[in-house]
């Protein structure tokens, strides 16, 4: 069915203009500043709660389950990253139609995977051996490792499909309004773990709030959108369409075996403790490397609106603006984390011991290495955000199953080596030598591939889209 002028709605093509692009890039970053300034208090207000209450055992148990349900998130089967790199050229045209089969085959194939997965869950929850997954030992018992390890999962199945309103809201340039929702998530969420601590609750009623939080707030931001703010948008099968669906779903594919590939490479490091060193080595990394992943993320959130900016200016073929962007981008996103980094080496012991209860070695070496790690994500990030944009994933797999498989061997050995301090700096070492030549090669193919072709005719020449 094609789309008429009147089924279109939204900013017409002229909006993307390089201006108005680089001011709601701006809006972007700026509320993704003050939105990762909300994430970074969560565990400096929980961590010294949390810890003391829970055990170091327990503690480890519970970041170990969190780590495995972020190695999942390739869960979602890659349709949200398709689903914004697809929505992207749909607001620039104001092509509401194709974006609500777009929206509706997302939604509609992600509801159905969740309730799979979690009656899988649920159904498997016995026979699955809790207890030798997470290696525990200590004062722990099989049943509680049992409840919390069934409850953080089927949180995680469940967010699958709520958190594609952040995928929607980023793609229709409202990055304001997603972070505004997601801090404000971040914020009732230690509210409530710190009541509950407070009040002497269950650990397991602390953890299960806490693995609730993020499926509350999308919950509510996703009724809000598509109920007050964009109706049109909303989703309904009577909108799903099967070429729309293949279209959306061939580039999904490949984003979800990039994200599957990345999804085990940065979040094996727990796992890979817990069974060299035990589960209060995991609780020595996680709490250090919590902070770190917050600075980290700073970088991270304010180049993601860079995914969709790119992608308005790559189909206008404007790659001044987005080699421009990208340059400056790089620069601020390796202060952003690397300014920060040098704080935390520098005052970590310090800062362990004011801030938490319990004794915690805040080893400048462990430090500096999660530093590292952080700096390199940040300086190719905005790169990455290029080749999304575009649909360019290949050169990102290969080189993220490269680093997966030699980082994987190196921190092992490392590890049982060398100590908890040895398994940033080998995956930092692993990531130079493979991520960050393949994502260079990836970044500039990109661009080649959008250059306008030069034709000559008659006597003159004329440039026009390859």
């Amino acid at each position: 069915m094609s789309t008429t002028l009147a089924d279109r709605d939204g900013p017409p093509a002229s909006a993307g203009r390089a201006p108005d692009r680089t001011r709601r890039l701006l809006s972007g970053v700026a509320t993704a500043l003050v939105s990762r300034a909300a994430g970074f208090l969560t565990p400096i207000l929980t961590v010294p709660v949390t810890l003391p209450f829970l055990g170091k055992d327990l503690y480890g148990l519970w970041m170990a389950v969190a780590s495995l349900s972020a190695m999942a998130a390739f869960a979602d089967l890659g349709l949200g990253s398709g689903l914004m790199t697809k929505l992207a050229p749909c607001y620039a045209h104001g092509d509401t139609i194709r974006a609500r089969r777009y929206i509706s085959s997302a939604y509609l194939t992600l509801s159905l995977l969740a309730v799979f997965l979690t009656g899988l869950l649920w159904l498997l929850a016995d026979a699955i051996p809790w207890v030798e997954v997470f290696n525990v030992t200590g004062q722990i018992t099989p049943e509680q490792t049992r409840l919390i390890s069934l409850i953080s999962l089927t949180a995680f199945a469940l967010n699958v499909p709520l958190s594609l309103i952040v995928r929607v809201q980023y793609a229709y340039q409202q990055v304001s309004w997603s972070n505004v929702w997601q801090t404000g998530g971040n914020l009732a969420g230690v509210a409530t773990v710190l009541g509950l601590v407070w009040a002497d609750q269950s650990p397991t009623l602390v953890i299960a709030a806490s693995a609730a939080a993020p499926l509350l707030v999308n919950l509510a931001n996703t009724v809000w959108f598509f109920g007050r703010q964009s109706p049109q948008l909303r989703p309904r099968l009577g909108a799903v369409e099967a070429a729309t669906a293949r279209e959306l779903t061939r580039l999904s594919g490949l984003f979800f075996l990039v994200t599957m590939v990345m999804s085990a490479a940065t979040n094996a490091d727990t796992l890979i403790i817990a069974h060299t060193l035990g589960l209060s080595s995991v609780a020595a990394f996680a709490v250090p490397a919590k902070l770190l992943a917050q600075v980290g993320l700073v970088a991270a959130l304010v180049n993601v609106p860079l995914w969709p900016a790119n992608g308005d200016a790559l189909a206008q073929r404007q790659l001044d603006w987005v080699q421009r962007i990208t340059r400056r981008m790089t620069v601020v996103s390796v202060l952003a984390a690397g300014l920060p980094a040098v704080a935390f080496v520098l005052l970590g012991d310090r800062l362990f011991a004011v801030w938490l209860p319990v004794p915690m070695d805040g080893d400048p070496w462990l430090l500096a290495g999660l530093g590292v790690w952080w700096v390199l994500q940040a300086g190719l990030s905005p790169r990455f955000m290029v080749q999304n944009a575009a649909g360019v994933i290949g050169p990102q797999l290969i080189g993220w199953t490269v680093f997966l498989a030699l980082s994987t061997v190196g921190k092992w050995y490392g590890a049982e080596w060398l100590g908890v301090n040895a398994v940033p700096w080998v995956g930092a070492a692993c990531y130079a030598l493979t991520v960050v030549p393949t994502a260079l090669y990836g970044y500039h193919r990109t661009l080649r591939r959008h250059r306008p072709k030069v034709i000559e005719e008659g006597s003159g020449e004329q440039l026009v889209a390859p």
